[in-house]
């Protein structure tokens, strides 16, 4: 073991500081100490002599390196760093090598819009294609599937439509009475005005049935099962139990994909007719404790007005909604890499890439249905 210490000598205005022995991580606060003690403000130059010292380690030849960074900051000349320890100077190479990468990260160019605009919309594009061929193999499967009724997975179609709608009667329920109840209580006040209080019961009827309860029940059920399949798929690609399922023989999407989707489309529009009723419910309660509208009144008017035609609008809109959320969940999952971190960020797109998918088709039916008269 070699004695360490750190002598400092001031000689015609230049500072030198000579090491000696072992600088490692245990003993690096004495020098440090000892190194603040210099009185810089008498010096124009410094020189570090390591050229007696036998060893450091990576936490000191860190300290070496913001010691010289820190003189360069007072502007104070660095004459020179004497070092014959090929082992000392290839690790003070090393750790300035990882610290000059690491601010070339800190302060790389920024971004402008335009750029990170055309980059997205790069990125977007082959992630559209790459979908569009997931939806190719998905129909052609899905064919497959339907003309050969005795492979159809019965009980896994039961399980999912249990997962996808039976567990989510409560939320869908709460949600669209309380939908009911907002959209009755804001209406109120202006139909009161003009004397038309029995007139919620249209406005009610027909926004409920056709646009109301099938767009709830969309994004709660995108929120909720969507997410589920994306991050179990996701869970699944990264333990590698899809390539398991291939090894076997397995097809995953006759397996996997295809039965969510079925259990979807078919959970969806019982999901939507639960919504109509309870929207229409909490409607109801509003048009009866504020309008003064009793439920004889508003069931009369209700069969009176709305049409079977605005029940049937809105629940022919559950299968597509159901096929756009499983489909995008799905593939989104299919697209999780080998990290949890990606779990994450798959799950939320596939949420919001849902809605919005949604939103989209209802904009499509809505302009479609008013042309046809329907």
């Amino acid at each position: 073991m070699h004695d360490s210490s750190l002598d400092i000598l001031y000689i015609d205005n230049k500072l030198f500081l000579k090491f000696k022995g072992e600088l490692t991580l245990y003993n690096l606060t004495k020098y440090e100490k000892r190194v603040n003690t210099a009185d810089l403000s008498k010096v124009h130059s410094v020189v570090i002599d390591l050229m007696q010292l036998h060893f450091l380690d990576s936490a000191a030849s860190i300290f070496i390196y913001n010691l010289q960074q820190q003189l360069l900051s007072k502007n104070i000349l660095l004459e020179g760093l004497l070092c014959d320890n090929q082992e000392i100077s290839d690790m003070l190479e090393l750790v300035k090598k990882q610290k000059l990468q690491s601010k070339k990260v800190l302060h790389r160019k920024k971004r402008g819009f335009l750029e990170k605009l055309g980059e997205d919309t790069y990125k977007n594009y082959f992630v559209f294609l790459s979908f569009l061929s997931f939806m190719g193999e998905l129909f052609a499967n899905k064919i497959q599937y339907l003309i050969y009724y005795k492979n159809i997975r019965y009980k896994e179609i039961a399980f999912e439509i249990n997962e996808t709608a039976v567990k989510a009667f409560g939320i869908v329920a709460l949600t669209s009475f309380l939908i009911g109840l907002v959209v009755a209580y804001q209406s109120a006040y202006q139909l009161k005005i003009y004397g038309a209080n029995i007139f919620i019961v249209d406005m009610l009827g027909i926004s409920i049935f056709r646009e109301l309860s099938p767009l709830i029940t969309a994004i709660v059920i995108a929120g909720r099962s969507g997410s589920a399949f994306t991050a179990q798929i996701g869970a699944m690609k990264i333990t590698q139990e899809l390539d398991a399922m291939q090894t076997m023989g397995f097809d995953p999407y006759k397996f996997l994909v295809i039965p969510k989707i079925v259990a979807l489309m078919i959970a969806m529009p019982i999901l939507i007719f639960i919504s109509d009723i309870m929207a229409i419910i909490g409607g109801m309660v509003i048009a009866n404790l504020d309008l003064g509208i009793t439920t004889d009144m508003f069931l009369d008017r209700f069969n009176s007005v709305v049409a079977l035609k605005h029940f049937l609008v809105g629940i022919a809109k559950g299968p597509f909604f159901a096929f756009l959320i499983a489909s995008i969940a799905i593939y989104r999952g299919m697209l999780v890499k080998d990290n949890t971190q990606s779990i994450g960020l798959n799950t939320t797109k596939s949420v919001v890439e849902s809605i919005f998918a949604v939103i989209i088709c209802d904009a499509i039916f809505s302009i479609a249905f008013t042309n046809l008269g329907i």
